[in-house]
């Protein structure tokens, strides 16, 4: 059990630094976006590679955020049903649900995406506008990331989960304090 334990740890400090790190990227999408407001409409100046940036850093935050959002419960359950549950259900429910749910989806797109991916570095695609940014394999690459790191929370769910059924008080669910307001 121990390492289960320290594998649930491990995923989970993972996801939390890396959703962290990847929240910082909303703040240069605003000062980005505000760039470009300000360069179009007072200097009209516009250039499609800052357009294109903060388009390419939304992409990034949803797609790599993902698994810090699962990890702290952001993602979209029916509440109704969950949340006044006792744990045990709770951990039913989410081990089912990464189960046969979110694991099917996490290979499926896993394997779609894969050669996509390949096919996009193998010719270092830039984006197909002109003046756009280069390096538009390397966004694409993050679709691979993020079934990488939601696999793994769902992994450390499932496990989560495991430890919940098992007795392990201290992987019971804790609530958000958004939820008690």
């Amino acid at each position: 059990m121990s390492a289960l334990v320290s594998f649930v740890h491990a995923i989970d400090r993972m996801n939390e630094k890396v959703g962290r790190a990847v929240a910082w990227l909303t703040l240069a999408m605003v000062l980005i976006t505000f760039t470009v407001v300000v360069l179009r409409y007072v200097y009209a100046i516009g250039w499609v590679w800052l357009q294109e940036s903060y388009v390419w850093l939304h992409g990034v935050v949803f797609m790599l955020g993902a698994g810090y959002t699962l990890l702290h419960n952001g993602h979209v359950r029916v509440d109704i049903f969950y949340r006044p549950k006792d744990p045990r259900y709770k951990a039913w429910v989410d081990l089912l649900g990464s189960l046969l749910l979110l694991t099917p989806m996490i290979v499926v797109v896993t394997a779609v995406s894969f050669g996509y991916v390949v096919e996009s570095w193998s010719r270092f695609e830039e984006s197909r506008e002109a003046g756009g940014l280069p390096g538009l394999f390397l966004l694409k690459s993050v679709i691979l990331g993020f079934c990488l790191l939601l696999g793994l929370q769902g992994l450390a769910l499932m496990a989560r989960s495991c430890l919940v059924l098992k007795g392990h008080p201290e992987f019971l669910p804790q609530e958000e304090e958004a939820e008690s307001l």
